[in-house]
């Protein structure tokens, strides 16, 4: 039985390169000081969606929030296997924080109509919150299960998988459709396909045409040809506006603080059992446990 599956993904500054111009004043991310990628836990939901489609069949579409140049990581799935790419771009989406983005990417899940399985990286690095994933699946009404690390069985209208639960796992089996979020530890991403960049590298959304557009011709053109990413805005979503944007998200950053953990010095504990005595003395003493 084939299984549509749709990944949400999103494109976030690198945050291993974050610099004191990583911050705007009024507390968003400045993406322009970083280099941009595509979040690394997505990929490994991608490869889950293909490996599903590639077992069973169906299809995998990938939807994105975001600026024009997000379309390069929707350009990346392609490469990957993906057979759709949805890039949602809107002004009145900007500043939106975890609640406004889950209700954004819940509309455009709702527009594609037919689907049995969503899946999203358990967590994005520029925020580390794990929240859209599961506020998508509350806004949908979709069953979820979150940390997954193997798909154990599919079928007969239900979903078993192992999730993590920090400390050891668990097998949670789930009706379907369902929402996913995706650990790192589920598998290792393809890489992209030479013939299928052969194919993709021209891909484009008519945003990328900047503001002097694109001609008729130019996107007959590429819609002849497959290579039209297909573009949505709130209007086309049906969108709640109050819902949508900075008036759509209650989260507000106050101030964003540089952090470097320093250590002081350290002492040597012997490996014997006096030693560790002595050990857990000094720390209940500094009242560091007990």
């Amino acid at each position: 039985m084939p299984y549509d599956c749709v990944v949400l993904v999103k494109q976030v500054p690198d945050t291993s390169l974050v610099t004191g111009n990583a911050m705007n004043d009024d507390g968003t991310v400045n993406r322009a000081a970083l280099p941009a990628i595509f979040n690394p836990e997505d990929l490994n939901a991608l490869e889950l969606a293909l490996e599903i489609r590639d077992e069973y069949g169906g299809r995998v579409t990938v939807i994105t929030m975001g600026l024009p140049k997000a379309c390069d990581i929707l350009r990346d799935s392609l490469y990957r296997g993906a057979d759709r790419a949805i890039l949602v771009t809107d002004r009145r989406c900007a500043a939106s924080d975890t609640l406004a983005t889950s209700y954004i990417l819940s509309c455009a899940v709702k527009k594609l109509g037919k689907y049995d399985i969503v899946l999203c990286g358990r967590q994005a690095i520029d925020g580390d919150t794990a929240q859209v994933g599961p506020q998508a699946a509350e806004k949908l009404g979709l069953a979820q299960i979150t940390y997954v690390e193997e798909l154990v069985e599919l079928g007969k209208g239900s979903i078993t998988v192992r999730r993590s639960i920090g400390s050891g796992w668990e097998k949670v089996k789930g009706k379907l459709p369902v929402l996913l979020t995706v650990m790192d530890t589920a598998n290792e991403p393809r890489p992209a396909g030479a013939r299928r960049m052969m194919q993709f590298k021209k891909a484009k959304s008519v945003a990328e045409f900047g503001k002097e557009g694109a001609t008729e011709e130019q996107l007959a053109e590429l819609k002849a040809k497959g290579l039209l990413i297909e573009q949505w805005d709130l209007d086309d979503l049906e969108a709640d506006l109050q819902w949508c944007g900075r008036d759509g998200s209650p989260t507000k950053v106050h101030r964003i603080q540089s952090v470097v953990l320093t250590a002081s010095g350290h002492k040597k504990v012997e490996p014997t059992e006096e030693g560790i005595r002595g050990m857990v003395h000094e720390l209940i003493e500094d009242h560091t446990i007990g």
